[in-house]
């Protein structure tokens, strides 16, 4: 060993290069300026829930099945990410399994989205007369948005399937790969700073990243075809918030992740740098989950009227068997 790594080693706190500190241990440690922060994302976190809790009570009452179930998933991923960010918060060493909590939850709200969407236009049913005569483009992201050449697809029964399948194979194999990581994780095989070939993180998170993609890719293809149909139920911000909390509980994250395992993030006993990224990130998303709580609560406490079948003349107006037969709650939201 050479003078320059005796130096090195010598001026690193010992804290920067052990595990996440116990909850204790941050307890002990905290400052004025820690409990207050701490707090008020505590507070932040706990009025999401509560939020949504009110909101699911109130879509219970006034909304039936199956929309309800759906828009329960769709409008608690914002709570539910807050809540595991603020358990990740007060205890360092839990950030894993919280971590796959809130991204498994995500991976079932993205085929929710995508229900969601069909139970706006009034259920498969509705969704395939009003689209009989048209034809979808598929060239829409993540996918393939620069495939121009591909060509439109009519609206069958079968596309319905297909599109409705690649959504959910995400939320089932997300599920399954989470549960395998914290297994192997709790073996000491698997660590997201190993990125050796041999390591697992480095074959696991790629295969989860090809699956999002293609799980994403339905709900794009069904969104950009129907979101003209669907403004009456503010279908568009609807979708936004949900490729916000996207953006962020993904993204955002995997960039502090990054950021932390490169050393750009400092060490800062009791954490070190990889656990203060993850601190950071934790904090962060307990403040935007909590802004995004409140946006959708505007837009899912209420109740839209009915959806129109004919718009600007470029629906097929449907038959008045059709909107007997049609349960109530698929024509509102």
């Amino acid at each position: 060993m050479n003078l320059d790594q005796v130096h090195l080693n010598s001026t690193i706190h010992p804290t920067c290069l052990q595990e996440p500190p116990l909850a204790i241990d941050v307890i002990h440690q905290i400052d004025v300026f820690g409990v207050t922060l701490y707090s008020v994302l505590t507070l932040m976190s706990t009025l999401s829930l509560l939020l949504y809790l009110e909101e699911c009570v109130f879509v219970y009452r006034n909304v039936s099945h199956p929309k309800k179930t759906t828009i329960m998933w769709v409008s608690g991923a914002a709570p539910v990410i807050a809540t595991m960010a603020c358990f990740g918060m007060w205890i360092p060493r839990a950030t894993m399994f919280t971590d796959m909590t809130s991204n498994s939850y995500f991976a079932v709200v993205v085929y929710k989205v995508l229900v969601l969407l069909i139970e706006e236009s009034g259920g498969s049913e509705a969704f395939l007369k009003r689209n009989a005569q048209k034809t979808f483009t598929i060239t829409t992201g993540p996918c393939c948005c620069c495939c121009l050449c591909l060509p439109r697809v009519p609206v069958t029964r079968r596309l319905l399937f297909l599109l409705k399948l690649g959504a959910l194979q995400y939320a089932i194999l997300k599920t399954v790969l989470s549960i395998i990581s914290i297994i192997l994780w709790t073996n000491g095989n698997f660590d997201l700073s190993d990125l050796e070939i041999t390591g697992t993180a480095i074959w696991i998170n790629p295969f989860i990243g090809v699956l999002t993609i293609v799980s994403l890719w339905p709900v794009g293809i069904v969104f950009m075809n129907i979101n003209s149909t669907l403004k009456s139920v503010k279908i568009i911000p609807k979708y936004a918030m949900y490729q916000l909390v996207l953006v962020l509980s993904q993204l955002q994250t995997s960039i502090i992740n990054i950021l932390a395992l490169n050393g750009t993030i400092a060490c800062s006993p009791p954490f070190s740098s990889v656990a203060r990224g993850t601190m950071i990130s934790q904090q962060l998303m307990i403040v935007e989950m909590f802004i995004i709580t409140m946006v959708n609560r505007s837009l899912y406490h209420r109740i839209y009227d009915l959806l129109p079948f004919n718009h600007n003349g470029t629906d097929k107006e449907l038959d008045a068997k059709t909107i007997l037969q049609a349960p109530c709650e698929e024509f509102t939201a």
